[in-house]
């Protein structure tokens, strides 16, 4: 999962890339790049860490220019240098700057395309860098001195055909302008924004409204699925839907954990989302047990608050802030390694325990991946001196590895694959666990305005809406993501370098 920025503005663009990167910072806190453009002078400046640590005055003063991507990287297998944050640059046809969110599930075989039938160089294995290549080798094909909006949707239609898997992309073409495309299955987000000045319109492209709101622009509209957005330098807006949508799936994750609740995704307000996940979540314990017993309700901070606060107040219980957030560690779930993410949980989280003290307590979380985390928690409300400690699950169980751009564990190291909901309250240490059912998730997700009649639930139901995964493919995931190959690659141990920059 990343962050992506695009914007074609009438003024210099750099500090609205920078503080729309900071607000999708949720999304990557491994590395961010921002490039712009200047009178046909490219500036880029990219780097592993936080944007505040990236970007530095020095930085900004030579990020010029009215036109400009971003990007921030969600760290995954093997993303451990600058080298692979992004945007990925190409300088033929054109010069081609380009920020990716998602997965390519057939990246490998269009990488030996590329290489071997196309005669172009990749400096990483990145399925982003493939990505890039694939549309510069189209664009290529128009073999003029500046393509024209047809030949640029004409090459993105052979890129749609040829790429599978979910992707959201940013993409600068000097002499151009900014374009932004979305898979036909409309898998990861992307949303466009305008703003009227003086000088004329000014149009950005974001993973989430909450950087056009940061930014100042209004919300348009999503790009819809198979769709080309392309703004030239000028400004002028031109849109073409490449390939047909047949399934509108986006992922359901993205409202249950990654996205701000503030803001807006395919006309679906994560906040009441996540609000009516909490109700349909007190639905479950008033039904499975009705003598429930619990005397106060705690989030697990952030995600899960707004779920937990609506299912306390649906319940009649309760409802406290037990844990005090160490707001400088970055999330735990999306940390490379098992170690590091069980070392950050104590140093992430302190227990209030005024809070928790001889009380029944139901510990309210967005998800449950590996266990470990979900358990040390437990571990903490006890001994804070909870008298039982109770566990809801606002998603249902995870037991399938998402392939669209979510480095979600394999199946193998996800908790909750092939046991009961009994032995994954054992292994977590609960009294009891209720997880939501995914029916309902879906049914939380969606309303009518929104014109979703489906969603991407592969974690949960292990249907891969795109159609393109393989027992073949899920086997080779299992060899690239485990948290021992992934020590390999950090240089723990031996065994090659694979980069997977999503």
């Amino acid at each position: 999962m990343c962050g992506i920025v695009g914007i074609v503005g009438t003024s210099p663009v750099n500090q609205r890339i920078y503080d729309a990167l900071t607000v999708l910072q949720h999304r990557g806190q491994d590395a961010a790049g921002i490039m712009t453009l200047r009178e046909g002078e490219l500036s880029v400046r990219k780097d592993t860490g936080l944007v505040r640590d990236v970007f530095g005055q020095r930085h900004m003063l030579q990020l010029t220019g009215n036109i400009g991507i971003g990007h921030v990287r969600y760290p995954t297998a093997g993303c451990d240098s600058a080298d692979e944050a992004q945007p990925f640059y190409v300088n033929s046809p054109y010069g081609i700057g380009l920020g990716h969110n998602g997965n390519l599930t057939n990246a490998r075989e269009l990488a030996d395309q590329l290489v071997r039938g196309e005669r172009r160089h990749l400096n990483t294995t990145s399925d982003s860098e493939v990505l890039l290549n694939v549309f510069a080798s189209e664009l290529a094909k128009a073999q003029k001195p500046k393509a024209s909006a047809d030949d640029l949707f004409n090459a993105l239609e052979a890129v749609m055909r040829r790429c599978k898997g979910a992707y959201a992309v940013v993409a600068l073409v000097i002499g151009h302008g900014v374009i932004g495309f979305r898979d036909p299955n409309g898998i990861r987000p992307l949303v466009l924004g305008r703003r009227d000045t003086a000088r004329g319109h000014e149009w950005m492209l974001a993973s989430e409204s909450v950087a056009l709101d940061m930014a100042d622009f209004r919300l348009v509209r999503d790009v819809n699925p198979g769709e080309a957005v392309f703004i030239d330098e000028e400004g002028r807006l031109l849109t073409r839907q490449c390939m047909p949508c047949v399934r509108h799936t986006p992922c359901i994750f993205e409202y249950v954990y990654f996205a701000r609740p503030d803001s807006i995704i395919d006309n679906i307000s994560v906040h009441k989302a996540r609000m009516r996940m909490g109700e349909r979540l007190a639905d479950k314990i008033r039904r499975a047990r009705p003598d429930h017993g619990i005397d106060v309700v705690i989030p697990i901070p952030d995600t899960s608050r707004t779920s937990a606060m609506q299912l306390a107040a649906s319940l009649g219980v309760k409802y406290r802030e037990g844990f005090v957030k160490n707001r400088y560690i970055g999330r735990t779930f999306i940390m490379p390694g098992q170690e590091q993410r069980q070392k950050s949980v104590r140093g992430k989280l302190n227990a209030i325990d005024l809070e928790f003290r001889g009380r029944n307590v139901l510990l309210v979380d967005d998800s449950i991946v590996r266990g470990t985390t979900s358990a040390q928690i437990i571990d903490m409300a006890r001994e804070a001196g909870a008298r039982s400690v109770y566990f809801a699950s606002a998603a249902p169980p995870v037991r399938y590895p998402n392939v669209y751009g979510i480095d979600m564990p394999v199946a193998s190291e996800l908790v909750a694959a092939n046991r009961s909901d009994e032995e994954v309250a054992r292994i977590i240490g609960a009294d009891w666990l209720v997880y939501q059912d995914l029916d309902d998730l879906v049914g939380a997700c969606r309303h009518d305005d929104a014109r979703i009649e489906e969603f991407d639930t592969s974690c949960f139901s292990g249907e891969y809406t795109a159609g393109d995964i393989t027992p073949e493919y899920l086997h080779r995931l299992e060899s690239e993501r485990n948290d021992g190959a992934k020590s390999e690659r950090r240089g723990d141990g031996p065994g090659p370098r694979i980069v997977r920059a999503v």
